[in-house]
């Protein structure tokens, strides 16, 4: 099963969106190291409407903890500073996709201690960066693509 990697994430909505699309692709969600929000705030309950008793999520001290769980050549980090692009890589049917916070994206020695299986979503040349809900959308759905979404040929 893919699943949703979340590095200090900021912003309540963004984060209530993404645990909509994890809910409704079945995909789990680990959130990992400090939140910049609480997660019974109101405006993270709100995005992720009735859907929180249907997914599997779960808070993680740091992604070396993940790592240790599942095998590190199974993360796939989405980063602007990466080269490749996200459609062209093979992504394992138990794939984790990594994504950074909104401020900062991914910390740079992760990014690039792991490069070959960093990657990034062509965009425009001189805009920053997708909104991370969308961003995660998009990664998740070509993973999900490659499999078949849900048993679909």
């Amino acid at each position: 099963m893919i699943s949703i990697v979340l590095v200090e994430p900021e912003i309540p909505e963004n984060t209530g969106n993404i645990s909509r699309t994890c809910a409704c692709t079945g995909m789990p969600l680990y959130l990992v190291g400090k939140l910049g929000f609480e997660i019974t705030q109101s405006r993270l309950k709100r995005a992720g409407l009735d859907y929180w008793d249907k997914m599997h999520i779960e808070r993680v001290g740091t992604i070396e903890e993940l790592f240790e769980r599942f095998g590190k050549e199974k993360f796939y980090f989405f980063s602007t500073k990466a080269k490749q692009n996200y459609h062209k890589v093979s992504y394992p049917s138990d794939a984790f996709l990594v994504f950074g916070k909104e401020t900062k994206g991914l910390p740079e020695d992760l990014i690039f201690s792991n490069y070959d299986h960093s990657v990034r979503i062509p965009m425009r040349e001189h805009l920053r960066c997708l909104n991370l809900s969308n961003a995660v959308a998009v990664g998740a759905y070509e993973a999900l693509s490659q499999h078949g979404f849900f048993g679909e040929a």
